[in-house]
C-alpha cells in the first residue's frame, strides 16, 4: 500500500527517504514540498497527505480544533531555542525582564513551536509574557484558532528584520536574522539550552509524525509499522553519528552534545522517554493561550503506540 508522505530530509529519516528502510507492508511516497511549513498547512487544512511530519504545537492546536489525524510518538526534530530570541546590537546587555511592556516579533504565527519554546525561555528568565505585545508576521495554520488579545499583526509588506532595525520592535523570535547589528538576547544560547536539559531533563521537541485517522481506522497495523520504520532509520543515524569523530554542525552537533551530556539516546521515540518534555510543552501551550483544555496523552497519540519505544 502506497502512502503519500510529507517529511524533510535529515539524519533521522535519511534511511527512509533513500529507501533502505520502509514500513512493513507499506511504501512511503515522499512529496516534493520545498517549504516544509507549507506542507504543514496543506495537511492541517486539506488533509493532503497520508503521513506527515508536523510541528508539535501546530498538531496540538489542530487536534483541539477537530483535525482528522493523530500523532505517533516519533519525535523527529528537537532543538534548543534560546538562540531564536534576537535584539539589536545597540541593546546588548538587556535581560529578558527588560522586555516587559515591549513589542516582540514572532516569525509566522503565534502558535509556531519555536515561538512557544522561546517564550518559555523568556518567561523562565523573568519576563511576564502577558505584558508583551506579540507581533506575528503571518497567520496561523489552524484557521479557526484565535490568538490572545496581546497578539497583533505586523504591517503588511514589512519584515521582522526591517521592523527590528527600525526600532519598531524590541526583539524578534524565530526570524533567523543575519545582520551585523542583530545579536542573540541570551549571551550563550547553546549553553543555556544545555543547562535547561541538565536541570530539568527537557530537550525541546519541534516535530512529530501524524497519520490520517481514516487510515488508522482501516489499517490497525499501520501505526506500528510506521513507528518501527522511523525508529530503525533513527537508530542507523545515531550509530553513524556516534562513529563520526569529525567536527559536527547543525542538528548533528546538537544531538552529539546531548548524547555526551545525558549518556543516552538524544532522540527517544515513544512517550516514556519524552514525558517531561511533552508535559512542559503542554504547560507552555496552556499558559501562552494556545490550548484551552489540557489534553491527555491518550487523546493525542494513537492508543496502540502509547507503550512503544524506539
Amino acid at each position: 500500500m502506497h502512502l503519500s508522505t510529507l517529511t524533510r530530509l535529515q539524519g533521522a529519516n535519511r534511511a527512509l527517504i533513500e529507501g533502505s528502510v520502509s514500513p512493513a507492508g507499506y511504501t512511503l511516497d515522499f512529496a516534493d514540498e520545498p517549504v516544509l511549513v507549507k506542507g504543514f498547512r496543506k495537511m492541517v487544512r486539506n488533509l493532503e497527505y497520508d503521513v506527515a511530519e508536523m510541528a508539535l504545537t501546530t498538531y496540538l492546536t489542530a487536534r483541539e480544533h477537530g483535525a482528522q489525524f493523530t500523532a505517533l510518538p516519533i519525535f523527529l526534530v528537537r532543538d534548543f531555542h534560546h538562540g531564536a530570541v534576537q535584539i539589536r546590537r545597540a541593546d546588548a546587555g538587556l535581560t529578558a525582564a527588560d522586555l516587559a511592556g515591549k513589542r516582540i516579533g514572532v516569525n509566522r504565527g503565534y502558535t509556531v513551536t519555536t515561538g512557544v519554546w522561546a517564550r518559555a525561555a523568556l518567561a523562565q528568565a523573568g519576563l511576564d509574557l502577558t505584558s508583551v505585545t506579540w507581533v506575528r508576521s503571518g497567520d496561523e495554520h489552524v484557521a479557526t484558532y484565535a490568538p490572545p488579545i496581546n497578539v497583533v499583526q505586523a504591517p503588511e509588506g514589512r519584515s521582522l528584520e526591517e521592523l527590528l532595525l527600525a526600532g519598531e520592535l524590541d526583539a524578534v523570535i524565530g526570524a533567523s536574522i543575519e545582520h551585523p547589528d542583530v545579536v542573540p538576547l541570551f549571551t550563550d544560547p547553546f549553553r543555556a539550552g544545555l543547562d535547561v536539559l541538565r536541570g530539568t531533563g527537557v530537550f525541546p521537541i519541534n516535530h512529530l509524525v501524524v497519520v490520517k485517522d481514516s487510515l488508522l481506522a482501516g489499517h490497525p497495523d499501520i501505526a506500528g509499522a510506521i513507528f518501527d520504520a522511523f525508529a530503525e532509520a533513527k537508530r542507523r543515524y545515531l550509530e553513524q553519528l556516534r562513529a563520526d569523530s569529525g567536527e559536527k554542525k547543525g542538528q548533528d552537533k546538537t544531538l552529539t552534545a546531548v548524547m555526551e551530556l545525558t549518556g543516552s539516546d538524544p532522540l527517544p521515540y515513544g512517550i516514556e522517554g519524552s514525558r517531561a518534555t511533552l508535559e512542559k510543552l503542554i504547560d507552555n501551550a496552556m499558559t501562552q493561550g494556545i490550548l484551552t483544555k489540557r489534553p491527555e496523552f491518550e487523546d493525542i497519540f494513537v492508543p496502540s503506540t502509547l507503550d512503544l519505544r524506539g
